[in-house]
């Protein structure tokens, strides 16, 4: 099996998805490895002890100080032999306690006591995950270097829908058995020719924004005004940011694409939510990547009520919308800025144009409405230009082409500074 020597220490905490993590647990095994598992009281009141047990042929650790461990020092001990520690479900709770320090349970003290990779897979109510203290701790986990298995989309235990149900079993355990040459789910193994990491002594990663999918502006509560986007380009530029040793920040609007895995997960709906969240995240940012389809207008007003359709006509009054990639570019210290553009026609004319109206940095330029790449597709092709230079990336999948544009940007980046 490929992974029969990885011993894999896996902290469940209080919340209904705990059955998930014996699903978990069965597939860790099944792939060959060591799984020994610790509990918060809290979790056991949602599935026995006995049940882990069962699954990973080990006895079930639950108790900070356990005296039939070696020195009663177990959490010592659990913590030396892991060579990965995942917690799924990580509540909000515990999400708190681990980024700020607080260790009064077997979970959180071995948070502090383990020196091998971290993975959390949070679970947790869609308001309790978008709240600013949950965002605040997962940020300060990120500096921690903790790893993230964003949660995902769909409706929850509390009969609400949002961003907050775990991730499925299957995708975390793809990710906790990652290794630095699995295939992820964009078809890219290797890493980018310039790392993204800041020079010194101690390396530390560029922190990386990347902008994806397209945002939604509701006309009432059942239409709504969008643009054509799968995500695929921007989730793509995000993995290979990632591989080239980024801290990669991911805002989404709306896709059918499963977000990454490690990278800090943001959902948004609208254009308003994404510059909101943009410049909530923007402190320290080395380089800011807009690959969302912005929608550029508005209704002035969203009606309560479905709009009927009695009139022969109608008239929508819209509102421009706040320009994410030009107010990012116009701070008094902006990060290295990447817009894209998709044009139809004059595509170079188009693109030279944003470029220099919006003060960017680079800008990636792909034709649409063609028989070949563009919205939807697997594979695109670019038209990259800066203020003195161009390059052209040929037709290829989008995970390939992700991975040449974020070399040149790394090259770009490094020139300029």
């Amino acid at each position: 099996m490929p992974f029969s020597n990885r011993k894999i220490l896996l902290g469940v905490t209080g919340g209904i998805a705990v059955y998930k993590a014996l699903e978990l647990t069965r597939l860790l095994k099944k792939q060959g490895a060591d799984v020994r598992v610790v509990m918060t009281k809290s979790a056991t009141a949602f599935v026995q002890p006995l049940s882990f047990q069962a699954l990973s042929g080990h006895s079930v650790h639950f108790e900070l100080l356990d005296t039939e461990a070696e020195n009663a020092m177990g959490h010592i001990e659990l913590a030396r032999w892991a060579d990965v520690f995942v917690m799924a479900p990580a509540t909000a709770n515990t999400l708190a306690k681990i980024a700020h320090g607080l260790a009064d349970d077997l979970v959180s003290t071995l948070y502090l006591a383990a020196t091998c990779p971290i993975y959390v897979a949070p679970a947790m109510n869609h308001a309790m995950w978008k709240h600013p203290a949950t965002q605040a701790n997962l940020k300060i986990l990120q500096t921690h270097g903790v790893n993230l298995i964003a949660p995902e989309s769909g409706e929850q235990a509390c009969g609400e829908i949002g961003v907050g149900r775990m991730a499925e079993p299957e995708t975390i355990c793809r990710g906790v058995l990652q290794t630095p040459a699995h295939e992820d789910d964009f078809g890219y193994t290797g890493r980018c020719n310039l790392p993204l990491q800041k020079s010194g002594v101690c390396k530390t990663p560029l922190r990386i924004i990347i902008t994806a999918g397209a945002t939604r502006e509701p006309l009432d509560p059942v239409r709504y005004l969008t643009n054509r986007s799968s995500g695929k380009m921007g989730y793509a530029l995000a993995v290979a940011a990632q591989k080239s040793g980024a801290n990669v920040t991911l805002i989404s609007g709306v896709t059918h694409t499963a977000p990454p895995l490690n990278c800090h997960f943001i959902q948004v709906e609208t254009a308003e939510q994404m510059h909101t969240a943009v410049f909530e995240n923007l402190e320290n940012c080395d380089i800011f990547i807009g690959a969302a389809a912005v929608a550029d207008y508005r209704p002035i007003v969203c009606g309560d009520e479905k709009i009927k359709k009695n009139a022969e006509q109608i008239t929508l009054t819209l509102q421009k919308n706040p320009d994410i990639l030009a107010n990012v570019a116009a701070l008094d210290s902006p990060p290295f800025t990447v817009g894209f553009a998709a044009e139809t026609h004059e595509l170079e004319r188009y693109a030279r144009e944003k470029l220099t109206r919006k003060k960017l940095n680079m800008i990636a330029a792909n034709w649409v409405g063609r028989d070949e790449g563009g919205f939807e597709r697997d594979e695109n092709a670019l038209e990259v230009f800066w203020r003195d230079g161009q390059q052209s990336l040929a037709m290829t999948e989008k995970s390939e082409l992700a991975r040449q544009l974020i070399t040149l940007i790394s090259e770009r980046y490094y020139a300029k500074n």
